[in-house]
Order: structure tokens, then C-alpha cells, then sequence
């Protein structure tokens, strides 16, 4: 038991009540970077290939500023581990992002003749980058009956991610999907769950590539919305729907149900034998 005397346990009381209004004003200076997140996320899976997934760098990015940001408040003996990246950089690197720092600005100043945006942003793509944006201003929804883990039963049926891509029009750009609808269910399949896929040949058998899941019936509401409908480019044909075992199925119910009360993702379970 804590006293509530105890200035620790007074501290926290008042961090708890003030939290959501820290939280809104966190993801607005996020917002504020977050177009450069973006290309840079876009660029590496153009330049890398499709298994990078842009909406995952994304996040580790976001999470790693704010791990950086615990510096400021940092007492001079816990200090954050820097990446070995960042341990690298010459000392003439450091010294001009100490100096923006200082200026207050992000981004080094543009050169004359260089559009308004084009100084840090490569130009590839970025006509259609607008129309599917993560839309970071908008916190995702995880309610309602497509989040009601018990609509998962052992007759659902899943597709790829990289097949709903296809089938919307997108190509084989996976992260596209993700960070179009970001209130999209999705699981990420463990080494277990991408063996059997591999199995019955719902996919190849790609070592680290990471491999998401999605609700059939998610992707065919979409494929009906305004948005799709019309598209020459809809192929639902690419969906190759399956039903996987009552052990995977089980492991998504544990997944969306934790997604739904705003928890992290559990750690992969071993299916049984």
C-alpha cells in the first residue's frame, strides 16, 4: 500500500491526470515531422525491396525519439544508449545538429533555385504519396464490432497482406495498405504461424520477410467502399482466401483483443504440438 503523502505516488496521481493532454501534444509535434518520416520510410522500401514495411519503420522511428527525448530529463546517470550509428558520427556532423538545434530547426536551410519541400524530400512518388498518407492526426479507432475478437472463430477467413494489395489496386506495395487504414486489424505472422503458410503453400517460404494477416471480409468491405468500387485496378481475385488452424486463430483473438484495450503485442506464442 502507498500513502498518498508519499510525493512519488502524489507526482504520479497528477502525471495521470495530465497524461492524455500530454499525449495530444506529443502526436502534434509528431505530425509536424512526420512527412519526413514518410519519404524516408517510402524511399528505403523502394530502394530496399517489399519486405521492408514503411508503417514499422515508421513506429521504431517514433519510438526512438522518444527514447532519445528522455535525455532532456535525464539526471546525469541514466543516460540512453545511442546506436552505433549515432556513435559514429564525425564531430563536425554533431556540432551542425547541435547548431539547428539551437536555431530551432529541423531542417538545414534550402538552396536558391530549389522548390519550396524538395531540399530533404526525394522527388519519386511524391504525387501519389498525398493520396494515402498516414493520417497520424487521427488517433486509430479499436472499437466497435470489427474489433470484437469473438467475430475470429475457426471459419474465418484470412488473406496475405501482400495479396489485399493486389486485389486494391495497390500493386505489391504492402505498406501502402497498413498506413491507408491504419484502423485495419492485421497480424503479423511468428515463425510458426509463417511455416505453415509455407506449408500449404499460401506463401513462400521467406525466412525474416515479415508476413501479415487480414481479415477476408475487412478487405472485401473495403473493396465495396466508395473508394474502391469503381477502380480498374480491383483484382479480388488476388485474395486466395484461407482458413488457418484453431491454434493461429486463437493466437489473433489473444492479438486483437490486446490491440483493443491499447496493450503491446505479446510476444509469439509456440502452437501446440
Amino acid at each position: 500500500t502507498s500513502s498518498f503523502t508519499d510525493p512519488v505516488v502524489s507526482m504520479d496521481l497528477l502525471r495521470a491526470v495530465l497524461q492524455p493532454s500530454i499525449n495530444e501534444e506529443i502526436r502534434g509535434v509528431f505530425n509536424k515531422y512526420m512527412k519526413f518520416f514518410q519519404k524516408a520510410a517510402i524511399n528505403v522500401r523502394d530502394n530496399v525491396g517489399e519486405e521492408v514495411d514503411p508503417e514499422q519503420l515508421i513506429q521504431e522511428t517514433c519510438r526512438s525519439c522518444l527514447e532519445q527525448a528522455k535525455l532532456l530529463f535525464s539526471d546525469g546517470k541514466k543516460v540512453v544508449p545511442r546506436l552505433p550509428h549515432e556513435q559514429a558520427v564525425p564531430k563536425r556532423a554533431r556540432q551542425m545538429d547541435e547548431e539547428l538545434n539551437r536555431r530551432g530547426s529541423p531542417v538545414p536551410k534550402k538552396r536558391k533555385g530549389r522548390p519550396p519541400g524538395q531540399s530533404l524530400l526525394n522527388d519519386r512518388g511524391v504525387s501519389g504519396m498525398a493520396a494515402w498518407k498516414l493520417k497520424v492526426s487521427e488517433p486509430v479507432r479499436r472499437d466497435g464490432p470489427k474489433w470484437d475478437p469473438s467475430r475470429l472463430t475457426e471459419t474465418t477467413t484470412f488473406v496475405l497482406g501482400s495479396r489485399a494489395n493486389k486485389a486494391l489496386g495497390m500493386g505489391g506495395t504492402r505498406g501502402r495498405l497498413y498506413i491507408k487504414h491504419p484502423h485495419l486489424f492485421k497480424y503479423a505472422a511468428d515463425p510458426q504461424d509463417k511455416h505453415w503458410l509455407a506449408e500449404q503453400q499460401h506463401m513462400r517460404a521467406t525466412g525474416g520477410k515479415m508476413a501479415y494477416l487480414l481479415i477476408e471480409e475487412d478487405i472485401r468491405d473495403l473493396a465495396a467502399s466508395d473508394d474502391y468500387r469503381d477502380s480498374v485496378d480491383l483484382r479480388l481475385e488476388e485474395l486466395k482466401p484461407f482458413v488457418p488452424p484453431a491454434w493461429m486463430t486463437e493466437k489473433m483473438q489473444k492479438h486483437m483483443e490486446t490491440l483493443r484495450r491499447g496493450g503491446d503485442v505479446p510476444p509469439p506464442e509456440v502452437p501446440p504440438e
